[in-house]
């Protein structure tokens, strides 16, 4: 099969890998319509290189056709249309019960000392063959597949596959209070997603960015907006907007990545440079992460206030200013999305042929898989309008 690998910094190619197989009896084998394009796929891109293998398989937003079962794999048949959550987890541990899917005691990467394992998400979660790919390996079949009715297009259901549960896990741990007002950094993929939601229920919302295409389309569902680069500081904006105080709430919806933070990206560079047995545990001990957007959450909300983290961070001793955070009186509420907590409150609007939030049309680029190596460096410079690819294997698509 054909599948998406990668091959160093900003080095990813399309080759011919062997086809996966059932190893276990939960397994089941997917052939994968479409496949998301992530803002964390670009962590693995750019930063996060000293924990990947050479020849990864990439991707941890599908949805397929199961092609083939194990023998214990609860009610999921051949032909049922999924969509599979990122994390991979059982349903029936301590954690799971809880809602906490991505702390799965069965799945958890313990040599790593981190949570429930990942597709396509370096050695820290697993290494697990990706969903970039015509077919995935699907373990802990007898719980993890999303079935999806037929008739809609796959961009109807394929974001329940991390974009919208990560995107609605970030407004609820935001708890914007009646008649109050959310800040959302960054409005690529989950930030847009996060604004949507919390426009659907009725808050004020006010995005931030600095790509023209990204702004425009928050502006169109109803968000006010600041263009990073016709203001000196975002944090004044928002609170001559607010009545002084600040946002309610903030989803940091950029993590590592954030522009700004010049020292920081350079220090990126030089680790990447660096051999991967000196930089991986280096990383398990260092700041390494671009400070700019938390920094801009802190500062931006009003005093007790709620500030979400949805963006990945990746470092171990980033310098916070716990005294400010101290004084302001904060809560922090963060993690990766439990999928499966959330589809039961999400599924009603995609099923409702209104499309709600808008996930048909949510995609800018739909790509050949053969096409990924451009995909991801027009995505990662944000050009051409990139703010949402989704790959079709084997299909016939105009990018």
């Amino acid at each position: 099969m054909k599948a998406v690998t990668w091959h160093g910094r900003r080095d990813v190619r399309v080759e011919e890998v062997p086809d996966p197989v059932l190893q276990q009896p939960n397994d089941a084998i997917v052939r994968i319509t479409s496949s998301g394009l992530c803002g964390s796929d670009l962590h693995l891109y750019e930063t996060l290189g000293p924990f990947m293998g050479e020849g990864d398989i990439l991707g941890h937003e599908p949805m397929g056709i199961v092609e083939e079962v194990g023998t214990e794999v609860g009610d999921l048949k051949v032909g049922d249309r999924v969509v599979l959550p990122f994390q991979i987890c059982c349903g029936h541990c301590w954690m799971c019960t809880q809602g906490l899917h991505t702390q799965c005691e069965t799945t958890q990467v313990r040599d790593q000392g981190m949570g429930a394992a990942l597709f396509g998400f370096s050695k820290l979660y697993g290494e697990v063959p990706g969903a970039q790919a015509e077919f995935l390996r699907v373990p802990q079949a007898q719980f993890m597949p999303i079935k999806v009715p037929e008739g809609p297009v796959d961009e109807r259901f394929l974001f329940l596959s991390d974009v919208l549960p990560t995107a609605w896990q970030s407004v609820m741990y935001a708890d914007v209070p009646e008649g109050g007002s959310l800040l959302v950094l960054g409005l690529g993929p989950i930030g847009d997603m996060a604004s949507r939601i919390a426009l659907h229920q009725g808050k004020r919302v006010i995005g931030v960015d600095r790509v023209p295409e990204r702004l425009e389309r928050a502006r169109a569902r109803g968000a006010e907006v600041i263009n990073l680069d016709e203001v000196d500081d975002v944090g004044e904006e928002v609170r001559s907007r607010t009545n002084g105080r600040g946002a309610d709430a903030v989803v940091d919806a950029v993590g590592m990545e954030a522009h700004g933070s010049p020292v920081a990206e350079v220090g990126q560079r030089i680790f990447n440079a660096l051999p991967k047995r000196i930089v991986a545990p280096l990383m398990n001990k260092v700041g390494i992460d671009r400070m700019s957007a938390i920094y801009t959450a802190i500062d931006a909300v009003r005093r007790g206030g709620t500030v979400s983290l949805i963006g990945v961070y990746g470092g171990q001793s980033d310098p916070m200013p716990m005294l400010t955070m101290f004084d302001k009186q904060l809560q922090f509420r963060m993690g990766q999305a439990n999928i499966k907590r959330w589809v039961d409150d999400i599924m009603p609007l995609l099923v409702d042929d209104s499309d709600p939030l808008g996930t048909e049309e949510f995609a800018t680029h739909q790509v050949r898989l053969e096409d990924a190596p451009e995909a991801y460096e027009k995505f990662q410079k944000k050009t051409d309008g990139t703010v949402k690819v989704v790959f079709k294997p084997g299909q016939s698509v105009a990018s």
